[in-house]
Formats: structure tokens, C-alpha cells, sequence
């Protein structure tokens, strides 16, 4: 299934004032499961740099991370890159409108892009699985972190992240050019670009699979159905969402043996 023409309807709608994407943002964060997980890791972090630090927003996307930590500290300077141009604009004018003005968004391809010893902290969600070249982004990450800096990954898992199961099953998002990262590959990896030590657990366990079918992927195969589901979204997810609540705040809470999810945490030291 491939997502870009149901991000560029959700962008249509919540684009139209800094109000409407505002609440956009906040749904996400309540919605989406690897929100929540980012936001429990990034918390500690927060604390130990309440004054100002570089970021990095390394495929920010709609920009709802870049917006989170820019609410949480306002003293942090935050570049947020992604490939496309319509989006890094989009979030470029939001954050002038609302004036955000430690925040800059830019056009970078993180294959390529690199800026030694600059950033305290990468933030990557959604993106690993999109770029061939892992290793080289890698790299690039290590590279651009100052000593002591730390990056985080959220990533589908090789246990059914793309709701890929079965060897011959095909990606639920068409545009993943991996089904998921093995734990120990991931780590591998990284360890090799030269990180000193890497922290890698499962996310989506047993309650966030059931939490993401009922939030993300039956609501998305719906809208790619009909954009007429837009109409019935507000009384599916008023029905729906107490259970995600609770599903969502057990995943975050639980230690999974295994997960369709993965949280990696990594440090140049």
C-alpha cells in the first residue's frame, strides 16, 4: 500500500491554519505508538539538557517530533531535513507562522548529508526502512554527533514490522525497501559506523499489534478505499481509542521478548 497520496489528503486538510495542524500534531501524538515510545526514551534526555543542544530531525516528515521537543525546550536549535521539498516548505511556514524560530527545515539526503561534530542528538523515526544505504547513513550519523551524543531510531523489527510474515508475503507499505532489521543486525551495524555503545528492545509487542491494526492500518486501508472514510474517522476512533489508550500505555510499559517494532539507542562517546 503505498502511503503518499493519503499524507498529501491529510496534508490538504490540517495545512490550512497552524490551529488545524496543531491538532494534527497532537492527534499523532496520541495515535501513533512509536509517539509514545519516542517520547518515553527522549524524556530522560530532556532532562539532562534543559538548557540549549543541537538536534537533529533526520526525516522529519510532517514534522511532529521537531514540534514536540521545540515545546518541551524552547532553548534547543533543531534542523529538521527530509527529501521532500513540499513538506520541508509546508513545516517551514508553520514554524515561521507560530514563531518557532529555533527551527529550520531543509531539503538533505541523509545518505549524503553530514555535518561533523554539530548535533547532540538524532532523532530518526520511520525512515531506516526506506534507505538502501543504511550503513552510509550511519556513518554520516556518527559523524555529525558531538562526543556524548546520542541518536534514536524507531524502526519496523524483522518480526512482522511491515506486516510481512510469511516469506512470501509482501509489504503492508509498499515503499519499505527492507521488511524490518533483525535486533543484532541493527546493532551490528551500527557499532561498525562507530558507535560505542548501542541499546536496542522491541516495541510493538502483543498490545501494540493489536493497538496498531485498530488505529493505523484499518482506518489507512479504509482511506485509501475512499476518502469519504474522513467523514466516519472521528466516530471510529471515538469508539476505538480507549482500547489504544490502554494497549499503547501497557506496550510502552512492558519489556517484549520480541516486537514488530524496534527503539535503538546509540552513542558516540
Amino acid at each position: 500500500m503505498h502511503y503518499d497520496p493519503i499524507k498529501r489528503s491529510l496534508g490538504e486538510v490540517f495545512n490550512k491554519t497552524p490551529f488545524l495542524r496543531k491538532i494534527f500534531y497532537r492527534l499523532l501524538d496520541l495515535l501513533l505508538l512509536r509517539a509514545w515510545h519516542i517520547h518515553k526514551e527522549l524524556k530522560p534526555w530532556l532532562r539532562q539538557h534543559n538548557q540549549g543542544a543541537d538536534v537533529l530531525d533526520a526525516g522529519a516528515g510532517f514534522g511532529q517530533y521537531t514540534y514536540w521537543l521545540s515545546r518541551k525546550n524552547n532553548k534547543l536549535k533543531i534542523y529538521a531535513v527530509d527529501v521532500k521539498e513540499e513538506q520541508v516548505r509546508d513545516c517551514n511556514n508553520f514554524f515561521k507562522a507560530i514563531g518557532y524560530n529555533n527551527v529550520l527545515f531543509g531539503v538533505e539526503d541523509l545518505v549524503v548529508y553530514q555535518k561533523p561534530d554539530t548535533y547532540n542528538l538524532i532523532v530518526c523515526v520511520d525512515v531506516m526502512e526506506h534507505i538502501l544505504e543504511d550503513e552510509k547513513v550511519f556513518s554520516n550519523y556518527v559523524a555529525s554527533l558531538k562526543k556524548g551524543g546520542m541518536l534514536i531510531i524507531s524502526t519496523p523489527s524483522d518480526q512482522g514490522g511491515s506486516d510481512v510474515h510469511e516469506g512470501g508475503d509482501t509489504s503492508f507499505i509498499e515503499e519499505h525497501v527492507r521488511d524490518g532489521y533483525n535486533i543484532k543486525d541493527i546493532e551490528q551495524k551500527l557499532l561498525r559506523a562507530g558507535f560505542s555503545r548501542v541499546d536496542a528492545r522491541y516495541s510493538y509487542g502483543s498490545p501494540g499489534k493489536i493497538s496498531w491494526r485498530l488505529s493505523m492500518k484499518y482506518p489507512i486501508s479504509l482511506l485509501g478505499v475512499s476518502k469519504l472514510f474522513f467523514v466516519v474517522l472521528p466516530f471510529y476512533y471515538l469508539l476505538v481509542y480507549p482500547i489504544c489508550y490502554v494497549l499503547n500505555y501497557a506496550d510502552t510499559a512492558g519489556n517484549h521478548p520480541t516486537g514488530t517494532g524496534l527503539i535503538v539507542k546509540a552513542w558516540k562517546d
